[in-house]
């Protein structure tokens, strides 16, 4: 039997299916928020969960195992690596701004407190080609 086996399939194969739900977490972070589909978002909303817990733990161990869930691209900016600014210029104490980094100095230290829920869903009208349901999937 296959009791509490439900995965969100999306309709993709397996690695098609890790690597948008992998592309999506990773826009989701570097801007907060991500217009997607109704089912992509109910998809990614346990997935990013997961990996800001990782970030609130924030030893190597997360670090490593974070990097297996979201792309480390640069963002474009700079970040303070003690206390967490970012900055338009570098300077002696601050590095380039990816968003592994974002994820563990900004975002864990944010949701530092927080027990849960980190995500939030808002519906949106229906998509105009195919009236299929939009969701706007943002950090809280």
């Amino acid at each position: 039997m296959r009791h509490q086996t439900k995965k969100h399939t999306l309709g993709k194969a397996q690695d098609q299916r890790k690597a948008l739900l992998r592309s999506l977490a990773t826009e989701l972070f570097v801007h907060g928020e991500i217009i997607t589909t109704m089912a992509r978002a109910k998809a990614l909303k346990p997935y990013a969960e997961q990996i800001i817990t990782l970030a609130k733990k924030g030893d190597l161990n997360s670090r490593r195992q974070a990097l297996r869930y979201v792309f480390d691209k640069e963002i474009g900016n700079f970040i303070n690596l003690e206390t967490g600014e970012i900055n338009e210029v570098k300077d002696e104490k601050s590095a380039p701004q990816t968003v592994l980094r974002k994820l563990f100095v900004v975002l864990g230290k944010e949701y530092s407190s927080r027990q849960g829920g980190y995500t939030k869903i808002f519906r949106l009208p229906p998509r105009r080609g195919d009236a299929s349901e939009m969701a706007l999937i943002q950090l809280v």
